[in-house]
C-alpha cells in the first residue's frame, strides 16, 4: 500500500466525492478509484460507502482513516528529521516540478548552474501541483516548480512561495494540420475539433477559455499523462493545451500554435517557510525567473 494512496483515501474522505479528490489532487477519477480499490483488496474489506451524494467511509473504513492519518503524518514527520539530522556532505537537491516544467525550463536551469559550477548532485521527479505541494511540506523535497493551474495553489502558511513567471497556453496540434503553421489561433477557430487531456486541471483550464470565448469544446479523449496527450495528438486522434514552456521541448510530429487571449499560468517555487533552504535553491530560482523572463 502506497502512501500516495493513503493520502487520496484521506482526501476521498475530507471532501465526500472521488471527483471531488480528484479535481484537488491532480488525478483522474479513475486513478482515484483504483488506490482506493487497491486499499480494499490490501484491507480485506470496504473502506468507502456510495451514496447519492457521494461517498462516507464505512465503520471500517472511518477505523481505517484514523489510522492512515497517523501513518502519513508520521511519514511526513520522519523524511523531515531525516533530512534535518544528515551530518554528512551536502545531500542532494531533492527538487519536484510539474511534468511540463520538467520537461523543458528546469533541465535547462540545471544545465545552466552546472555550467557555472561543474556537475551538481539532484534529482528530479515530475509530479503534479497539488502532490508537489504536499511533498515539499512533507519534507520530501528542497525545492517544487509548481503553476497556479487549476485546482490552484494552496495558501498553505507552512510553504514559502515565490514567483518565477508566467506562462502562455498553446494549443496542441498535428504537424499537418491546416493550423499548424499560424502564428496564432483563436479558440473559437476550434470549437469543432475533438480534444483530448490528461488531468483535471488542464481540462478545466480549457473550458474555462471556451467558455469566455462563448464556445463550446468536446474533450472527447483522456490521456494517462502528457506524453499519452503528445501521443494522441500526433496520432490525429484529437487536439489538446499544452503550455507555452514546453513550444520549442515537443517532438516533430506536433506543433503549440500560440492562442489568442490565451489563458496564462503562474509558475511558482515552493520551498518549506520553516527550513533552512538547500544552497542550489537560491541559484536555481534565479535561473529560473532569468528563462522565463527571456
Amino acid at each position: 500500500m502506497s502512501l500516495p494512496a493513503w493520502r487520496t483515501y484521506l482526501e476521498v474522505c475530507r471532501l465526500g466525492s472521488l471527483s471531488a479528490a480528484a479535481a484537488e489532487l491532480g488525478y483522474t477519477q479513475s486513478a482515484v478509484s483504483r488506490q482506493v480499490a487497491s486499499l480494499e483488496r490490501a484491507a480485506g474489506v470496504r473502506l468507502l460507502e456510495r451514496r447519492a451524494r457521494g461517498v462516507v467511509p464505512t465503520p471500517a473504513g472511518e477505523a481505517f482513516r484514523h489510522h492512515a492519518r497517523i501513518v502519513v503524518n508520521q511519514a511526513d514527520r520522519a523524511f523531515r528529521s531525516a533530512r534535518e539530522a544528515y551530518d554528512g556532505p551536502e545531500p542532494p537537491l531533492a527538487l519536484g516540478a510539474t511534468p511540463a516544467t520538467a520537461a523543458s525550463i528546469v533541465p535547462v536551469a540545471l544545465a545552466r548552474l552546472e555550467a557555472g559550477r561543474g556537475r551538481l548532485p539532484w534529482t528530479l521527479l515530475p509530479e503534479l501541483t497539488p502532490r508537489l505541494q504536499e511533498m515539499t511540506v512533507g519534507g520530501e523535497l528542497d525545492l517544487a516548480v509548481v503553476t497556479d493551474a487549476p485546482p490552484g495553489l494552496d495558501d498553505d502558511p507552512r510553504l514559502a512561495r515565490r514567483p518565477l513567471g508566467a506562462d502562455e497556453m498553446h494549443v496542441m496540434v498535428p504537424a499537418g494540420h491546416p493550423l499548424a503553421g499560424r502564428d496564432r489561433v483563436a479558440i473559437t477557430d476550434l470549437a469543432e475539433e475533438p480534444w483530448v487531456e490528461d488531468n483535471e486541471g488542464s481540462a478545466a483550464l480549457l473550458r474555462r477559455t471556451a467558455g469566455r470565448a462563448g464556445v463550446d469544446i468536446r474533450i472527447e479523449r483522456t490521456a494517462a499523462d502528457l506524453f499519452g496527450k503528445t501521443a494522441m495528438v500526433a496520432a490525429g486522434h484529437a487536439i489538446a493545451l499544452v503550455p507555452g514552456v514546453l513550444a520549442t521541448s515537443l517532438r516533430r510530429d506536433v506543433v503549440a500554435v500560440p492562442l489568442e487571449d490565451a489563458p496564462r499560468r503562474g509558475i511558482f517555487a515552493l520551498t518549506r517557510a520553516d527550513a533552512e533552504p538547500h544552497p542550489l535553491v537560491d541559484p536555481l530560482v534565479e535561473e529560473l525567473t532569468g528563462l522565463l523572463s527571456s
